[in-house]
């Protein structure tokens, strides 16, 4: 009869024993948060069914979020801010 040695299982790196430990270890650490150059705002429309469909396939076989190509759009079409108007201001109430 053949004879196998089961060895015990294998274990995660160990955890910091002591408090200094922790805090010098990366796991204690959070990554940076990331500031957005500017604020962000949500827009909602409606497109046909047929476009959106087009759109998220697309977007799927290029690996791109949809999210992205519009706001590249957006900006292809309204990306140059008007004369006189600074970043972040309403043009309808000033």
């Amino acid at each position: 009869m053949k004879k196998v040695s089961i060895s015990s299982k294998p274990t995660a790196k160990a955890a910091p024993t002591s408090p200094d430990e922790w805090v010098a270890s990366d796991s204690a650490r959070p990554p940076p948060p990331t500031k957005p150059v500017e604020a962000t705002k949500r827009l909602t429309i409606d497109i046909p069914l047929s476009l959106h469909q087009r759109v998220k396939s697309q977007c799927a076989l290029k690996g791109e979020k949809m999210a992205d190509v519009v706001r590249e759009l957006l900006e292809k079409q309204f990306g140059q801010e008007l004369p006189g108007q600074a970043i972040g201001s309403n043009p309808v109430t000033n």
